[in-house]
């Protein structure tokens, strides 16, 4: 069993894009997989409902949990299956301190740029408070998301999330068009037509740096 969150206290940073995706990976290596939408928006149960729709095979169990619900029942939940991803946050709200007390890993997608770099210490922060009440040892990851294709900010936000301690810098995804492009047909970028092989493979060293203990 795996619990992993994936959040921050930025919107914007791409953060249910990576949880429907790596929910969808996860499926198609035949693991049972549940995906908890913690925020207000839904997004995730949106995604989940086009996948429906547009495939009529979801593949993997959807729910919305928010505030002191997602840590009293999410636990409970997350014993029934192999991996739970958990989308959450945007903001410091309870639902996001909630997650953060059931965690296994949690994923910060942080963008190239100021606001996302000061909002990414803000959520270390609030990880750190929620050790107390956590009884696993919170292992804590970041990824570049949305990197820009040339310049020198993705190399100094890197460079800056490498020099903190405790935290592991998983790399970078692109901002890609196939990403925005596959959610809004209900489909990971590894489902979509035409192929972008640069994100899948993106995508794919993500999941197996966050799950390659598991597998």
């Amino acid at each position: 069993m795996s619990i992993l969150v994936v959040g921050s206290t930025k919107g914007g940073s791409g953060k249910t894009t990576l949880a429907t995706n790596l929910a969808v990976l996860r499926t198609a290596r035949r693991r049972s997989v549940l995906l908890i939408d913690g925020d207000k928006q839904e997004n995730s149960l949106s995604f989940t409902q086009l996948r429906d729709d547009n495939l009529g095979n979801i593949g993997f169990a959807a729910v919305s949990l928010r505030n002191r619900l997602l840590s009293a029942q999410g636990a409970d939940l997350a014993a029934k299956y192999d991996d739970t991803i958990i989308d959450v946050g945007g903001q410091d709200n309870l639902s996001l301190r909630a997650a953060l007390l059931i965690a296994e890993t949690v994923l910060v997608p942080v963008q190239p740029r100021t606001y996302d770099i000061l909002a990414f210490q803000q959520t270390l922060e609030i990880i750190e408070d929620a050790r107390a009440g956590n009884p696993h040892e919170i292992r804590v990851c970041t990824i570049l998301n949305m990197a820009d294709p040339a310049g020198r900010d993705n190399e100094e936000a890197l460079e800056f999330l490498k020099g903190i301690e405790g935290i592991e810098v998983l790399g970078s995804i692109g901002r890609r068009k196939s990403f925005s492009n596959s959610s809004a047909t209900g489909r990971a970028v590894t489902e979509y037509q035409p192929r972008d092989p640069k994100a899948i493979e993106e995508i794919t060293a993500l999941e197996k740096e966050i799950y390659k203990e598991e597998d």
